[in-house]
């Protein structure tokens, strides 16, 4: 630890991406003097929800990435490194080299971990070989080159077991992908792989992604999962569950796009923070921890059972930072969450159907239109307008008006074209 850095703080908030760097923003907004440190051990700071355009050529992956301490507010300390522990009885967080941060309140931002070891052979071929994946900055821009080179046979793309972080990713791609091969008559053989029993955790919003996938003729294979890659002899093994018995499947490929299983981080899970499943243990609604009442979770990392993406930390943010205040004052009124979480999925290059909901399934859009209709205005939202959003209005710790709600649609569904 250099000599100048303090090593107790009013508030520490471990991690430094969307949850981290917006709270730690709207904290200096509502205390200007209030003494904030951030740990995180990354360079940069990247704007994930773009890098499935990038991977399907439709936005540059230069713009998604800014150095760290360009994100972070004035006047909150950046402390560069990995934490290993937590001594929550202690208030006390511990870095790599038993560097040990002291604080009053404690605000756990550190994401999801991929777990990219977890497939056998994945990590010797990512980048080559046809095999791919827009979960990392590096490998977004080789998805497009991918796709680009496909010349007809077979595209394989993949989701693992849930939680995953933005769960619409993984058909994301694909829709990309078939929308570029539409346009360009090349032949493919399109298969979706996901463990779970429908293409989307919202049935709402899964009948309509049934049409698209349909109108592209892509082959959803639910009960199905990637277990190991075979790159040189571009060979997928699928793992396949029927009625409770397991098989493995090879299946050769000409591009396959892998969405690695995912979980808790490693120091989180066994840490005294954690609940059985190894997240965060927080109340759904406060984001307060349920048993040290000094610590908040935001994110991905946490317990509450909403999907995990940049939109649910966007109304996040403010639960945490109007509670943690509450709390360090003794004064001001709290917040609740709701649950509120937005896919915006890319059906083609120039639409997007804008799925919104809220705990337990609640359909609850933005807009009066019905949303599982992909239309072009969304494809602007999601290309330009959500960018400006996130960068300067959410990572500045500025509040946004909250437009969702609770909306009755016909169960038939309305004309569905990608």
């Amino acid at each position: 630890m250099n000599a100048g850095i303090r090593t107790s703080f009013s508030v520490v908030i471990v991690g430094a991406g969307a949850g981290g760097t917006s709270v730690a923003a709207r904290l200096k907004r509502m205390s200007p003097t209030l003494d904030i440190a951030v740990i995180d051990p990354s360079e940069f700071h990247y704007y994930q929800p773009a890098w499935t355009l990038v991977g399907g050529g439709q936005y540059d992956s230069a713009k998604t990435r800014r150095p760290m301490r360009e994100c972070l507010p004035h006047g909150v300390e950046f402390i560069p490194g990995r934490v290993t522990a937590f001594e929550p009885d202690q208030n006390v967080v511990v870095l790599e080299g038993d560097t040990r941060i002291g604080y009053k309140y404690l605000v756990v931002a550190a994401g999801i971990q991929l777990d990219w070891d977890a497939i056998e052979g994945l990590t010797d071929t990512l980048g080559k070989n046809g095999v791919t994946s827009n979960y990392r900055f590096d490998l977004a821009p080789y998805t497009w080159q991918c796709v680009q080179q496909f010349k007809g046979g077979t595209a394989l793309f993949t989701q693992p077991p849930m939680p995953i972080k933005c769960a619409g990713a993984p058909q994301k791609i694909l829709y990309l992908a078939a929308d570029y091969f539409r346009k360009h008559r090349i032949a493919a053989d399109i298969r979706f792989f996901t463990p779970g029993p429908s293409m989307f955790g919202v049935p709402f919003y899964a009948k309509a992604l049934d049409r698209v996938m349909s109108d592209y003729q892509a082959k959803a294979c639910f009960g199905q999962k990637l277990v190991r890659v075979d790159g040189p002899a571009k060979t997928a093994y699928i793992e396949i569950t029927t009625d409770g018995v397991k098989s493995i499947q090879p299946i050769e490929f000409d591009l396959l796009h892998v969405v690695p299983p995912q979980s808790a981080p490693r120091f989180i899970r066994e840490s005294p923070l954690a609940d059985a499943g190894g997240w965060v243990e927080v109340d759904k609604a406060t984001l307060r921890h349920t048993r040290f009442p000094n610590i908040f979770g935001i994110g991905d990392c946490t317990s509450t059972p909403n999907s995990k993406t940049a939109a649910a930390v966007k109304n996040q943010m403010p639960v945490v930072a109007t509670n943690l205040m509450a709390a360090l004052t003794g004064q001001g009124q709290t917040m609740t969450y709701d649950g509120y979480a937005s896919c915006p999925l890319t059906t083609s290059a120039g639409k997007v159907m804008l799925a919104e909901f809220c705990y337990d399934g609640a359909v609850t859009p933005s807009f009066p239109m019905d949303p599982r209709s992909p239309r072009k205005i969304y494809w602007w939202l999601k290309r330009s307008f959500l960018p400006y959003l996130y960068w300067n209005i959410v990572m500045k710790g500025k509040r946004w008006p909250l437009t969702h709600k609770r909306r009755e649609f016909p169960e038939t569904l309305p004309l569905i074209k990608p």
